[in-house]
């Protein structure tokens, strides 16, 4: 299988910033893309988070199984975390964001009260890896486009502090990957749904990838958008993106078929899809 790694010098930049910053905050703001939300979390984070109290986001929930979207949040519920699933994009349970932070910081709140602070603020970070849709959560919070978006990895670089309401604070921080993928499974997840920038994987390797898991647990969005049979998705993976390569007007390019899948993808013209369950290790998939 094809290595996949991504780790530009913002990124070893950004985390030393992250860690003098988050002595500064009160609250952890986890974004991870509801799509692949374990694989998506960066495990450095844990240390240098360390105690803090942490909010896992599930953003682009639309895009999601909303099934397992549902057994994620109980997951990470289970695992001590507040967490919550939203889409950002079209700003639905945002406003349940900081009424969860309230309550999480609901004793340091009362603790400044009762010090004379009438309104006391809340600063929170958001961090999370590359194009899970983070500063678009803060726009939203903050009802202003401030802080940068893209629908590209990398695009946020400098940390800046974002008002949201009168008690509470957000910090912007860029998307931090991490040097080493545990396997090489989380590196297909996060190429195929956008997380890794597109010119350091080979689109048929990450394409093939995605067309092996869609026809295992999602051939009925595979049937309906490319007109396929059941016959069809019995086929090795590799045959059929031969095949798809030829219907879909590729000629013998499997590298744009394979493209065309992974954005087809994305978009959500598949329908919404999950690459992982709760408790699913890479051993049970690869």
């Amino acid at each position: 299988m094809l290595a996949i790694q991504w780790f530009p010098g913002h990124m070893a930049k950004a985390r030393k910033q992250v860690q003098e910053k988050i002595k500064q905050v009160d609250l952890i703001l986890e974004v991870v893309d509801a799509r692949t939300p374990e694989s998506s979390r960066n495990p450095m984070l844990d240390e240098i988070i360390g105690e803090k109290p942490r909010m896992v986001i599930l953003n682009k929930q639309d895009l999601a199984d909303p099934t397992l979207t549902r057994e994620w949040v109980q997951y990470y519920q289970d695992q001590g975390f507040a967490a919550i699933a939203i889409d950002a994009q079209h700003a639905k349970r945002l406003q349940q964001i900081p009424q969860l932070a309230t309550k999480l910081m609901a004793e340091k709140i009362a603790r400044k009260k009762a010090r004379g602070i009438r309104n006391p603020m809340i600063k929170a970070m958001c961090i999370g890896i590359p194009n899970v849709g983070k500063s678009t959560v803060l726009n939203r919070l903050v009802h202003r486009n401030i802080a940068v978006t893209g629908n590209k990895p990398g695009v946020t670089k400098n940390q800046q502090w974002l008002k949201a309401s009168d008690n509470f604070q957000l910090l912007d921080t860029p998307g931090i990957l991490w040097p080493k993928f545990a396997s090489q499974t989380i590196g297909m997840r996060l190429a195929f749904t956008g997380a890794i920038a597109d010119a350091v994987f080979q689109e048929d390797v990450v394409g093939l990838y995605g067309l092996t898991y869609f026809m295992a647990h999602y051939p009925d969005a595979l049937k309906k958008a490319y007109h396929l049979t059941d016959a069809d998705l019995q086929a090795a993976p590799h045959d059929l993106l031969v095949k798809l390569t030829k219907t879909q007007g590729f000629g013998e390019e499997f590298n744009r078929m394979a493209e065309r899948l992974i954005f087809d993808a994305r978009q959500g013209k598949l329908g919404r899809f999950t690459l992982e369950k709760p408790g699913e290790t890479d051993a049970d998939i690869e």
